[in-house]
């Protein structure tokens, strides 16, 4: 198995008319009591273990520099601690917060989200993870403390033009939660990323105590190391607007730093809720994707 067998074998496994039959149930299961609710997916999807996962064109990242680490540490999961780290190999090393916006197409949902990450380690696996602070989306989710989660926001853009800009603008009905992200990609350059926040960090996902899994619970992406090689840096210079808001995740006095962009769509597989699978290495990682068989892969 290579990377492009990979991004095949994972576009494959995406059945559009799955997606619309998931979402019909998700008007029906959300009727249910959480607990139930929770019983119901994780008994689903244990057969499963993994589920198809594409991020599509352009994911782009807002990388904030946090000056003062100890405002974040009440965030965090037990076991895990602010850590520094560089988006680009060269660049300095600093404490950070993270938002991410991007679509998504999966066998189970597809849509537009927007995810609020602190970069930390996890002190029992010393893995550098990025605890999910908190998200929103213009489609169904799931979490430990909502359950199966109806959109929180509706009419989001996210898209580029064929002048060149990014556009994001995505924002719930309260107005408390939003991100909007204008930039220019003309000018950007490609350049070769820190292999260990992107490879560790995405193979170390945690929920923080406020965005849903009160105990940190961990879930993992697996992917071939070339899809976090490198992505285009956007000169600062070039960002019309970059605000973002959330009642959970707070500011921490924080400052745009690097802008961020993936101009390819990057195929990777998820663990399925209550699944975790632990990487201990970026070859471990590349030998689980080049040994995956599609075909014992069961379909949620």
């Amino acid at each position: 198995m290579n990377p492009h067998d990979f991004a095949k074998g994972v576009e494959k496994m995406v059945d559009p008319m799955q997606v619309g039959k998931t979402h019909y149930l998700q008007t029906k299961l959300k009727k249910l009591p959480i607990c139930l609710q929770k019983k119901i997916i994780k008994s689903h999807t244990k057969k499963a273990g993994q589920m198809p996962f594409v991020v599509e064109p352009y994911c782009s990242f807002l990388f904030y520099k946090v000056p003062d680490p100890s405002k974040i540490e009440k965030f965090m999961p037990d076991g895990f601690k602010p850590i520094k780290s560089a988006a680009f190999i060269g660049d300095t090393e600093e404490y950070y917060g993270i938002v991410s916006m991007f679509r998504i197409h999966t066998n189970v949902f597809w849509g537009a989200r927007a995810e609020y990450y602190l970069v930390a380690e996890n002190e029992k696996t010393g893995l550098i993870s990025w605890v999910m602070m908190d998200y929103i989306s213009d489609t169904i989710s799931y979490d430990e403390i909502n359950g199966l989660k109806s959109p929180d926001i509706k009419n989001a853009a996210l898209t580029t033009t064929c002048e060149g800009d990014f556009i994001c603008s995505m924002e719930t009905a309260d107005h408390k939660k939003y991100v909007e992200a204008d930039f220019s990609l003309k000018n950007a350059k490609m350049r070769p990323l820190n292999q260990r926040l992107w490879i560790e960090g995405n193979t170390s996902i945690a929920y923080g105590p406020r965005a849903g899994e009160p105990d940190g619970d961990l879930f993992s992406l697996t992917f071939f190391p070339e899809e976090m090689k490198e992505a285009l840096d956007i000169p600062l210079k070039d960002v019309r607007e970059a605000k973002v808001a959330s009642d959970t995740a707070g500011k921490f006095g924080a400052i745009l730093d690097k802008v961020i962009s993936f101009p390819y769509a990057q195929h990777m597989l998820s663990d399925a809720p209550g699944v975790h699978t632990h990487y201990e290495s970026e070859q471990a990682l590349r030998e689980a994707a080049s040994k995956t068989s599609f075909k014992k892969i069961a379909h949620l």
